[in-house]
């Protein structure tokens, strides 16, 4: 199945760590991504993934934080976005 890119932003934060955001449309919402959007959020500190939100093939809406995969309940684009930025700063206050 072909998928379109629809974004792609790769960028440093204050700290020097990367952030990187790839959404891509499915041309038809599949078993494992109904709501028709394949996605891969991450944020890298010193080499290493801390945060990452992503629907790999056969595993559904899931995030990583720390080493430690949770399933995510996706509701919409937006909020995929706000949840993964809102992770990000967590970390960098030390919550997480």
């Amino acid at each position: 199945m072909k998928a379109w890119l629809i974004d792609h932003v790769k960028s440093t934060d204050e700290l020097g760590n990367i952030v990187e955001i790839k959404i891509w449309q499915l041309p038809a919402a599949t078993e494992d991504k109904p709501h028709g959007y394949k996605y891969s959020f991450v944020y890298i500190v010193d080499g290493e993934r801390v945060i990452g939100y992503d629907n790999a093939e056969g595993r559904g809406d899931h995030r990583h934080v720390m080493g430690s995969e949770k399933p995510y309940r996706f509701s919409s684009l937006k909020q995929v976005v706000e949840d993964f930025y809102n992770d990000m700063e967590r970390y960098k206050r030390g919550e997480l």
